[in-house]
């Protein structure tokens, strides 16, 4: 037990030094996650023998479920708005044109079984939304005519499409049904995932305006388990769980919660845990050995999805709303292939209805290639095609976005001795940038105007912008104790290093701001700005 705890950390955190690493080099991290599982594998250093599917299908489905919830939890459904109808579609045609396109030519040209085309069609019908996100926010692309939001909202709400494309062929292939009993699941699958996603997201929105949750990170748990909840409750009524969580997370994310940046931290940990894990995990689940065998059907495969099927079905899309050729051209590029094709390969194979055909590895090798090659030239061919657009930020698209000019605020009290007490707002000398928004008089609050006068007990809350540059300084505690030469001493005569300034003290629970005739006491808490 103690060793594979061992094992797990290690892992972890060589995932989160490959992060480091990929981005200075360029290269996709999540592409870093698959290189480093297949290391770990059978056919690696560590040679782990691991194939089991069942096992697999099970950690990775349950992974999906927050990568889905949280691609609709970050989407900014205002920015999203405009170009929803072009996401639509491409989501859902989309979808099915590229996995028709790509099963006939796995049928008349690779001489597959006309179902079992269709099968892999359906499986890497749909772009992947956590490498999208990925090199989208690492990059900062900053892309032109709402691209950025049309590549987002499809990427994120397409894997239930393909999803069902999937369960559709599985069903036809075991012969278990006919076309009355295909509609009726498409249906079900569509209508029951959408009506649980809206009611659960809903429902819990009213929950989290309604009731005050108490503190401790209890609302983030909350939403934890709506996540989880939309997925079982849409999966158990016959609808597709995945739309379902996806809906929920677009409700929950675009509502106004009081505790929002501490879920948005929470979940995009366990996002991107999930996806460490996901990614890891198909890499060590695969057998680099069995890759020759199937490399030739695999590349003629990607290189007709990257340069005919997805661009075809882009085209015939996006033309009708007059869209530029230079964005289709980046839309088309940007259809990444992801974890989600490769778990929808692993649920073919342990479906009954599974052929000969090693799916999973043509899935893994076309899921290589697509973050390689297109998640690596992703940043060089949108600037190639002349669609970076610096006036935009790409980080808007997403509700985790802080405003670019975010406002900060301080208070002060007045006391019997403070040269504000006493004296009309017009006449206290504020420092540029600094605005006097508000007076806290015993239970009143007063938004001030020139004329009001600032009275002995008032609170009054001053504005300001906060601080943008992440290198602008850095705090550290340090407290004074019975041995320290500063005790007793006046802070103008204590030594800081240099560029060091005290900038609060923690006094008895109490937090001041210190001048120069501060005397220091035995337990203080210093709290030390570096510059």
């Amino acid at each position: 037990m103690s060793l594979l705890i061992l094992l797990t950390a290690a892992v972890i955190l060589l995932c989160l030094l490959l992060n480091r690493i990929s981005s200075r080099l360029g290269v996709p991290v999540l592409l870093a996650f698959l290189l480093l599982g297949m290391l770990f594998g059978s056919d690696g250093l560590l040679k782990i023998p691991f194939n089991d599917y069942q096992l697999s299908e099970q950690i990775c489905s349950t992974a999906l479920i927050f990568i889905m919830f949280y691609g609709g939890f970050g989407t900014n459904w205002r920015k999203a708005q405009p170009v929803f109808a072009k996401s639509v579609l491409l989501s859902s045609v989309g979808t099915i044109l590229t996995a028709l396109l790509v099963g006939l030519f796995c049928w008349k040209a690779l001489h597959f079984s006309l179902w079992e085309g269709m099968l892999v069609g359906s499986v890497i019908s749909s772009t992947d939304a956590a490498s999208v996100f990925s090199i989208l926010r690492s990059h900062r692309l900053n892309l032109k005519d709402g691209t950025a939001s049309i590549l987002e909202m499809e990427s994120g709400s397409n894997d239930p499409c393909a999803y069902m494309l999937t369960v559709v062929m599985l069903t036809i292939m075991s012969g278990q049904a006919d076309g009355a009993a295909l509609v009726g699941l498409l249906v079900s699958q569509v209508v029951v995932g959408i009506l649980a996603g809206a009611l659960i997201g809903w429902a819990a929105v009213r929950v989290l305006s309604a009731f005050s949750l108490p503190g401790g990170g209890v609302d983030t748990i909350f939403v934890f388990g709506i996540a989880l909840a939309s997925y079982a409750a849409s999966s158990l009524l016959g609808g597709n769980g995945y739309l379902s969580t996806y809906i929920a997370g677009i409700l929950l994310g675009n509502c106004p919660l009081s505790n929002k940046k501490p879920m948005v931290n929470f979940f995009d940990g366990i996002t991107g845990l999930m996806e460490m894990l996901l990614f890891f995990l198909l890499g060590l689940l695969s057998t680099p050995s069995r890759m020759p065998s199937i490399i030739p059907s695999a590349l003629a495969i990607v290189l007709f999805l990257t340069f005919v099927a997805r661009p075809l079905a882009v085209f015939v899309l996006l033309r009708p709303f007059g869209c530029s050729l230079r964005q289709q051209a980046l839309i088309a590029w940007s259809g990444l292939r992801g974890a989600a094709s490769i778990v929808f390969a692993i649920t073919a194979v342990v479906s009954p209805a599974y052929t000969n055909s090693d799916i999973f590895h043509i899935v893994f090798f076309i899921v290589l290639f697509s973050i390689a090659v297109q998640g690596s030239l992703l940043p060089l061919v949108a600037r190639r095609l002349d669609m970076i657009d610096d006036r935009e930020n790409v980080m808007k698209t997403f509700t985790d976005y802080s405003e670019e000019m975010p406002v900060q605020f301080v208070k002060l009290t007045m006391g019997r001795d403070h040269p504000w007490t006493g004296r009309p707002v017009r006449e206290i000398p504020l420092l540029p940038g600094l605005l006097l928004v508000l007076i806290r008089r015993g239970e009143e609050r007063i938004v001030p105007n020139g004329d009001t006068v600032l009275e002995e007990g008032d609170c009054v809350v001053l504005s300001a912008l906060s601080v943008e540059d992440q290198n602008a300084g850095r705090l550290t505690e340090m407290t004074v104790d019975q041995e320290s030469e500063w005790r007793e001493k006046p802070l103008a005569e204590v030594k800081l290093g240099k560029n060091q300034l005290v900038a609060a003290i923690q006094r008895e629970g109490h937090f001041l701001i210190p001048n120069g005739r501060t005397t220091l006491q035995e337990g203080d808490t210093l709290i030390i700005s570096h510059l």
